[in-house]
């Protein structure tokens, strides 16, 4: 079983150091930035399964680096560790899509627990999506482990791979907001003009599909997302 994989940014090279060769004794995959602009490199250039951050560093804080991850990948668990005990800077850290914070100096046990706590929230959710395969939609029958889109027991359609996770993704958030961001970072693994004008193409052949059911429609919600409507 691969382990899981942590981003540290902590401009302090030497709690840096103790603190990653302690989250490898535990059995983390860790790797250390020692600032925010080098932490936001290593974050783009790689996946992780959750992020650790100092707030106060050179050349970008732990704030602003939070902000910009977030923008490229909404669900990521971030974890705050910090010298600043005021209230404001922690819904500060809250505000910035923060899952978790630590005051410094903090009890390296109480850390162990808060990431393994995060990281089986996040598989629990994950696993929830991945079980659920099959799906109505209006007078579609819809299985994405097969990639097929049946219609009234009788038209198939098989989808490419994009097509079906980005419909399986319709589905789940079915009559609901599924933010564009969302589906950018889990199917594209990024969020940028060129992806996103690909997961228009890629909803317009949706559309198509669905077409022959005039109780189903993909509305494109102006500047956040798309809902899969079922008015059956």
């Amino acid at each position: 079983m691969s382990k899981n994989r942590i981003l540290l940014v902590e401009d302090d090279p030497n709690f840096g150091t103790v603190l990653k060769d302690y989250l490898a004794l535990n059995d983390y995959d860790v790797t250390l930035a020692k600032d925010g602009l080098e932490g936001l490199i290593m974050f783009k250039n790689d996946e992780y399964d959750i992020c650790i951050l100092d707030v106060m560093m050179p050349r970008k804080d732990g704030f602003s680096l939070a902000k910009d991850i977030r923008s490229t990948n909404t669900d990521i668990p971030i974890i705050f560790l910090t010298a600043k005990t005021m209230k404001e800077d922690v819904l500060k850290g809250y505000q910035a899509g923060a899952d978790d914070y630590l005051n410094k100096p903090f009890d390296s046990e109480v850390l162990l627990y808060k990431i393994k706590a995060i990281i089986q929230r996040k598989q629990v959710g994950n696993n929830l999506e991945e079980e659920r395969f099959e799906f109505t939609i209006g007078k579609f029958e819809f299985n994405s482990k097969l990639r097929h889109l049946i219609f009234d027991k009788d038209q198939n359609q098989k989808l490419s791979p994009k097509e079906n996770k980005l419909l399986k993704m319709l589905a789940l958030h079915k009559n609901d907001l599924m933010p564009r961001e969302l589906a950018l970072t889990k199917i594209w693994r990024d969020d940028n003009y060129f992806t996103s004008r690909s997961m228009d193409v890629y909803i317009a052949k949706l559309r198509k599909y669905l077409k022959l059911d005039s109780e189903v429609e993909i509305l494109n919600i102006h500047g956040e997302g798309f809902r899969l409507i079922d008015k059956s």
